[in-house]
């Protein structure tokens, strides 16, 4: 099984073992994509080689070799020096299949370590390397395209747009061209998202800055998925920062709407009667000051899963925003029971691969998936377990609320700091160091916490440590 904690980015990596003739002589991906593949390749001087699928929540991103990591690593070193992480060294004997494994897992384990660092991330170097790797695997050449944008009132927006843009540059041209404020763009994302037949939305997964949106569509049109554009928050009172741009309250308002209509939102009889009013006059500051006070509004809502709480198989309705984990279980008794995981309780979590699953039909395979998380219940530490194949979309709701508590108590220290006596700061500054010692997060990127130490701990968090 392959175990993740909360990182910067989530990879997991397989390795592919080609000989002189091209032929795979063993796979040692049987969990991350279903079937055993064989891949007929041809190395240049009739040597062996392994090539390696890199996985980004799941879902293939590229195909790489070792010496392709390992020139990119140099490349990285010349600019960041000692900063960037240690890259696992050259064996200069006859690879076998356990020091590929190790390999594999010290690679994986690299690349989630590099990308922590958000001056790596941003530079041009990475994301060139990620760019030509994902060109490459898909066979996509850089020219001009076509992509739609699907907004949540079911409309599209067309983008002319390179092959090889990021969803960065993506998120900017469709904001542009909707009349979005630069500044606000922070505020929304890029995501992969499925209209059901059944008229079930999933939200599949958050597009990486990084990541080539064109591209990655074509991997995943077995899934029937397509682009759409969300906001980007977990704490609904982040709504007020985008009432002064039609552009955005536009597109708060869509969402809302298309969340009552999915029953992702759950007005009582009463709210909904003013909501449908304020909707007919197209009165859509009022709608969306109204749907502030709904249960799970700024909440993404989970497909259906199973957990291990308060028993084993139970099935529950996931949703999560605001500072919570809000559950509707359903016992094997068929009793049914509210649970609410307040954040601030959880210490950490993983996201672990259990295997895949033949699907219906000769339908391939499916991956299956379990988030777990250490909770404090009462006065002990428990692990709840969520079964889910959207485990890596959980994970990162849950790294963006931890996120916006650090942010929101960085802004909340510095006023009081401009407030408070020179006398007082130091003592305060050591009785916020244990809370975040003992806040319920552990961030892969170990923070150290001095007694001693009078600086802010908050300066030295930033959102991409998590």
């Amino acid at each position: 099984m392959e175990q993740l904690k909360a990182a910067g980015c989530s990879f997991q990596l397989s390795a592919l073992c080609v000989g002189a003739g091209g032929t795979a002589d063993w796979d040692r991906q049987p969990s991350l994509g279903g079937a055993r593949r064989w891949e007929q390749l041809l190395e240049k001087f009739g040597g062996r080689y392994v090539l390696y699928s890199v996985y980004l929540e799941g879902f293939l991103l590229c195909k790489v070799r070792y010496s392709q990591l390992h020139h990119w690593n140099d490349q990285l070193r010349r600019i960041f020096g000692s900063t960037v992480p240690a890259f696992p060294p050259k064996f200069y004997l006859a690879m076998t299949e356990s020091m590929a494994d190790e390999r594999r897992s010290q690679l994986e384990q690299y690349l989630q370590n590099v990308t922590v660092d958000p001056s790596i991330t941003n530079n041009d170097v990475f994301i060139s390397f990620f760019r030509k790797l994902q060109q490459d695997t898909f066979k996509i050449q850089t020219q001009r395209a076509s992509l739609d944008i699907y907004l949540a009132d079911g409309r599209n927006v067309r983008l002319d747009i390179q092959t090889s843009d990021t969803a960065e540059r993506v998120l900017e041209v469709v904001s542009c061209k909707m009349g979005l404020s630069r500044e606000l763009i922070r505020y929304f994302s890029l995501f992969f998202i499925q209209d059901h037949s059944s008229g079930v939305l999933s939200v599949v997964k958050k597009v990486a800055e990084f990541e080539l949106p064109y591209v990655s569509l074509q991997s995943m049109k077995e899934s029937n998925c397509k682009i759409g554009i969300r906001k980007w928050y977990m704490d609904p009172s982040h709504d007020k920062m985008l009432m002064n741009c039609s552009s955005s309250v536009n597109l708060l308002y869509m969402q809302a709407l298309q969340e009552i209509e999915k029953n992702w939102v759950k007005p009582t009889d009463g709210q909904m009667q003013k909501l449908k009013l304020l909707q007919k006059a197209a009165n859509k500051m009022k709608f969306l000051e109204l749907v502030q006070e709904v249960q799970h509004y700024g909440y993404i809502q989970l497909d259906p899963c199973t957990c291990d709480y308060p028993e084993v198989g139970c099935s529950a309705a996931v949703h999560i925003g605001n500072n919570e984990i809000s559950c509707c279980i359903k016992l094997p008794s068929n009793q049914t029971k509210q649970a609410s995981f307040k954040i601030s309780r959880v210490r950490c979590w993983q996201v672990t691969f259990l295997g895949a699953i033949t699907r219906p039909k000769d339908q391939g395979y499916e991956q299956t998936l379990e988030l777990r998380f250490e909770y404090k219940d009462s006065d002990s530490w428990t692990w709840i377990v969520f079964y889910t194949k959207q485990a890596f979309l959980l994970s990162s709701c849950l790294k963006k609320i931890i996120s916006e508590q650090l942010m929101k108590t960085m802004k909340e220290d510095k006023e009081m700091q401009i407030e408070m006596p020179e006398s007082l700061k130091s003592k305060k500054s050591s009785i916020q160091q244990s809370q975040i010692a003992h806040s319920g997060f552990i961030p892969r990127k170990r923070i150290l916490v001095r007694s001693d130490e009078e600086d802010n701990v908050f300066e030295k968090i930033r959102e991409e440590d998590l």
